[in-house]
């Protein structure tokens, strides 16, 4: 159920209060069934027979309490034996004017008037099968060094020209050592705090000119277990795992660089998270994306919903039934130490290294438990990670990335043995990072043609998590190597060449999962689970026998740097068909779901597949009409008031012109429209003339030569659709944040431009239909999506929405409550359509008469009401699915009939 939804119910109760059946209506309210309340009331589920007391296990013990003992009462609860058996997620106790109660999970508690109830829904939302999803925040310090470093590059690439021209090579390992120098120094693997900054400003000179060659001999020394070098450099340790190995020339230097240089280093680097450091210094060093410096990070946060739920969230349940069994918590370390981690489009590293950080600090917490668990008296034992490298796996087709990504997991693994011995005192020791050894598997190539067996090898006795954040591209903006990516892996059958880039990554790691302990876990765009994506992916993902084990709802995917890239996305874990409970998460509310489908609903697996006639019985639905003319043929207000006071025969030529803009916002804007009959005449107007002239001139400009042929009519749209009679107007894009996409009802003279949509002869009835929270349910589950706005497709939306036949009666029923709305508008002239359709600002006849054409809409579909918007949807699937049929078999009937003719 929504939260709207509990939230109505449970003031419905405030309003009516009913002690006897208080607990019941409340349970109710939270979407338990009717079944489930007749048994509680039966004594069936309820474990007290005590007056005034409800125990449903593991959902919540109630009791109705003398005012003045409440306090103590809860107290003592929480602390029974008794109650805590049976393990009640939350103590409720009231006296009708104050309710206190406890969420034993969370350990947390709340104390309120009665009154107060409905605000407390979130407290109380995990009764509905939800909870409350939290995850930690980002570190500012990132986002400054990687400011820092831009500025640098910036300013090295202006100042040495000759040396960018030999190649990007050289300056990515440039880079990549400049920031192991930084971190080194500041985490200890120099052993000497400072120790790069300070010897390179003891060392060279103020003007900068000398910082190359300083730079090249620390290199080497870097490189070298020899002491043939100067004494400046002789504290500098033997390096190695292949990062100082090239010989590479150093850029010039100046003093506005060097002072750059010295500023970046005197940031203090031990803040930074590794995990930032490939995706920052990419930003910067490819010319592609430096001008979107600090967006092309994934932030912490985001990379922790996808990890958490598909495998975090269980070790920790794990760990929690453990909790008291030393045994048992050493099988949980050994089990954590061959999990392998594998993200076959780690760009830098970002979701390896938070999810090598993350498994350290689990180890840390079970080793803290574990020692906990020691008898006083025995000898602690000293504990070492059991966490390898190795156990990391990934594929990135861009060298710099790849690189940065080995040289990112050597940083993050210092960093967690850092903590690791902080953490755990004398009782955990590390071995030193220096030389550095091979830092995880990942490997340069192209993710989409690669085995990735042979990269992430598996067995029957591997447990395997297949994470990442892989490229999108939409068909459209797929180059030809990508296009034929999407071949190599889905041949040239029906449909492939409109898929999405990212579905390579769903399909070949469904593949690679099947039959074994493994699962996956990828961001992506929303419009996977949209419009014919559905249909075009999934069948074939659901065939290899995996299922979605949890799923994000669309959201914007952002960090916390400048610009702040905010692409809309979702989250969807794959696995092996099995009857582990499901997840869908919705912002920060995390709900239990039966069948999670490719539209992300809790309901069986469907595909709605676009159509080009309705399948109920409706009226065509048209585009727009198509202009293309370069802007010549529009018209501003001012610009149609000054032909008319000039010319004032040319009104007849003029119509008003609606697209979503103009139809939402209140904007005017106007279209010249003459008939071929009339152009003689109207070329004789030099305004017309001239606008006429430019439509001209603008299709010849074209590449396309369809447009070029329209140069010929340049009086008229390109494609015209419209006809001589009321039409209902549908914007293309509407806000998602409206309870209902704003329709017009428009008048013969109105011409409506593409990419909208319009139904000309229109009955009002079918503004109503349209216009309904049945077809809105249907447009937002069904429909593709602009980021998160509502995109209306006639194909997707209109012609597969399933409508039943009604009679003259039932229209004229619905045209009443149409009649009603129009008049409502009417009131409100001096107002958009974007103000009266905001929830917020909505006027309350106007939401009332909506509503009630609501009811009057689900009347036709069944007389009993629906209770949620998921009884709503679920109905019209299994219309959607008995109309498909028949029409199916209408089909092959006709063909059957055909032939016989025939």
């Amino acid at each position: 159920m929504k939260k709207s939804e509990i939230q109505q119910n449970l003031q419905q109760i405030i309003n009516n209060i009913d002690e006897e059946n208080f607990i019941y209506n409340f349970l109710l309210a939270f979407g338990l069934s009717k079944t489930t309340i007749t048994r509680l009331k039966k004594g069936d589920y309820n474990l007290s027979n005590k007056e005034g007391e409800l125990f449903y296990k593991s959902k919540i013990f109630f009791k109705i309490e003398e005012t003045g003992n409440l306090l103590n009462k809860i107290d003592e609860l929480s602390k029974s034996d008794k109650v805590l058996k049976h393990r009640p997620r939350f103590i409720f106790l009231t006296d009708f004017k104050t309710i206190i109660a406890t969420d034993t999970k969370l350990k947390t508690n709340k104390d309120f008037s009665f009154s107060e109830l409905p605000k407390y829904i979130d407290f109380f939302l995990p009764l509905s099968g939800a909870e409350i999803y939290r995850v930690s925040t980002d570190n500012k310090a990132d986002r400054e060094a990687a400011y820092k470093l831009g500025e640098l590059y910036e300013i090295l690439v202006t100042d040495n020209q000759d040396w960018i021209a030999e190649g990007s090579h050289q300056l990515n390992i440039f880079l990549s050592r400049l920031l192991f120098c930084f971190f080194a120094e500041d985490t200890g693997i120099f052993n000497q705090k400072s120790i790069f900054i300070e010897t390179l400003v003891n060392n060279t000179k103020e003007d900068g000119s000398d910082i190359d060659k300083f730079l090249n001999l620390l290199f080497k020394k870097l490189n070298s277990e020899t002491n043939d070098f100067p004494d400046y450099l002789q504290k500098f340790p033997y390096v190695n795992g292949g990062l100082f190995k090239d010989s590479i020339k150093s850029p010039k230097f100046t003093k506005k660089s060097r002072n750059i240089l010295v500023s970046s280093g005197e940031l203090d680097w031990s803040e930074i998270n590794p995990d930032i450091f490939g995706s920052m210094i990419q930003a910067v060093a490819d010319p592609i994306e430096r001008s979107d410096l600090g967006m092309h990070y994934t932030s912490v946060p985001n990379i922790l919903k996808l990890i958490r739920p598909l495998f975090l969230d269980e070790l920790e349940e794990e760990f929690e039934k453990n909790f008291d069994n030393y045994n048992g918590l050493r099988k949980l370390i050994n089990r954590i130490s061959k999990i392998k981690f594998f993200d076959p489009a780690c760009g830098s590293g970002n979701f390896l290294i938070i999810t090598y950080k993350e498994i350290r600090a689990f180890e840390i917490k079970i080793i803290k438990r574990l020692i906990d668990l020691i008898p006083q008296g025995q000898t602690i034992p000293i504990y070492f990670t059991s966490i390898q490298l190795s156990q990391f796996y990934g594929i990135e087709i861009k060298d710099f990335a790849h690189e940065m990504a080995i040289l990112s997991l050597w940083l993050a693994e210092h960093q967690m043995n850092q903590v690791f011995e902080t953490e755990l005192l004398d009782y955990g020791q590390v071995k030193p990072i220096l030389p550095l050894k091979q830092a995880g598997n990942i490997i340069c190539g192209n993710a989409t043609r690669i085995n990735w067996e042979i990269v992430c090898s598996k067995s029957g006795a591997d447990e395997i998590y297949i994470i990442g954040n892989p490229p999108y591209y939409g068909a459209r903006k797929q180059d030809n190597n990508q296009k034929e990516d999407i071949e190599f892996n889905f041949g040239k059958g029906k449909g492939s060449n409109n898929l999405d880039y990212i579905s390579i990554w769903f399909y070949k790691g469904s593949k690679y999962i099947e039959g074994i302990n493994a699962s996956l876990a990828f961001v992506s765009t929303n419009s996977i689970c949209q419009g014919e994506q559905v249909s075009l992916l999934w069948p074939k993902i659901f065939k290899i026998n995996v299922e979605i084990s949890f799923a994000y709802y669309s959201y914007k995917w952002t960090n916390n740097a400048k610009g702040n890239a905010g692409v809309t996305v979702v989250i969807i874990g794959l696995t092996n068909k099995t009857s582990k409970q499901k997840y869908l998460y919705l912002g920060n509310i995390k709900r239990e779901a039966k069948n999670i489908n490719a539209y992300l609903l809790d309901y069986k697996d469907i595909y709605v597949v676009s159509r080009l006639k309705p399948l109920s019985r409706l009226p065509e639905m048209n585009f727009g009409n198509m202009a293309n003319d370069g802007g010549y043929l529009f018209l501003t207000s001012e610009e149609r008031e000054d032909l008319i006071k000039q010319n004032p025969e040319t009104l007849k030529y003029i119509k008003k012109l609606y697209g979503s803009l103009e139809f939402i916002r209140g904007l005017d804007k106007y279209c010249l429209w003459i008939e071929d009959k009339d152009l003689d005449y109207a070329s004789s107007i030099n305004f017309i003339k001239n606008r006429i002239k430019g439509t001209q001139n603008s299709r010849l400009q074209s590449k396309r030569k369809a447009t070029n042929k329209l140069a010929a009519i340049s009086h008229k749209f390109a494609e015209i659709r419209h006809q001589n009679s009321e039409a209902i107007f549908i914007p293309s894009v509407s806000s998602e944040k409206r309870n209902y996409i704003p329709l017009g009802f428009l008048n013969k003279d109105d011409i409506i431009v593409a990419p909208n949509l319009a139904i000309y002869d229109a009955q009002p009835w079918l503004f109503g239909v349209l216009h309904s929270k049945m077809h809105m349910i249907w447009v937002d589950a069904i429909g593709g999506k602009l980021e998160t706005r509502y995109r209306y497709s006639a194909k997707l939306c209109y012609n597969t929405f399933p409508f039943p036949n009604i009679s003259e009666k039932q229209k004229e029923i619905i045209n009443q409550y149409v009649f009603a709305i129009l008049d409502e508008r009417a009131k409100y002239q001096d107002k958009t359509i974007a103000w009266m359709y905001n929830p917020e600002t909505m006027p309350l006849n106007l939401k009332k008469v909506h509503q009630e054409l609501d009811e009057a809409i689900e009347r036709i579909y069944r007389l009993a009401p629906f209770n949620s918007d998921a009884e709503r949807l679920e109905y019209l699937f299994k219309l959607y699915e008995e109309m498909i049929k028949k029409d199916t078999l209408f089909a092959k009937e006709k063909k059957v009939k055909k032939k016989k003719i025939q």
